[in-house]
């Protein structure tokens, strides 16, 4: 767990996916939360850079199975509204529960700062009053 706090990208906490097997981080992926993103990097050759803003998150899911329990690791499943990675598994982190609560507690920050609430998020189904006879 590497923390940072430097200007306004504050960089909340970073986590590197590791390999299920002793929990090696022998992969090339990294999750980084600041105060307005979640970023995900991952690759050697080629690196590819993704990004969800933290009002986007709608919801949160926290597993472990009994060998990431085994090797100290877990996986939290990001569920959102954006358009390139609606959902998002960050398998086999270290300080997987920490890391959820961290983010639980900075999307709430966010959408404060940005004076939403979750119904503003929600799409609306155009013909939900068609379904209903209406």
């Amino acid at each position: 767990m590497e923390e940072n706090v430097t200007g306004s990208n504050e960089i909340v906490m970073e986590e590197r996916k590791r390999w299920g097997f002793f929990g090696i981080p022998w992969t090339f992926t990294k999750y980084t939360l600041t105060r307005k993103k979640l970023i995900f990097t991952k690759g050697f050759f080629k690196t590819t850079e993704n990004e969800i803003l933290l009002y986007r998150i709608v919801d949160l899911t926290y597993t472990r199975t009994l060998t990431q329990k085994m090797f100290g690791l877990g996986t939290v499943t990001v569920y959102s509204h954006d358009k390139t990675t609606p959902t998002l598994e960050i398998k086999n982190i270290r300080h997987s529960r920490e890391f959820r609560e961290k983010l639980s507690d900075t999307v709430e920050k966010d959408r404060i700062r940005m004076k939403m609430r979750q119904s503003e998020l929600i799409d609306v189904d155009s013909n939900f009053d068609d379904d209903l006879g209406f």
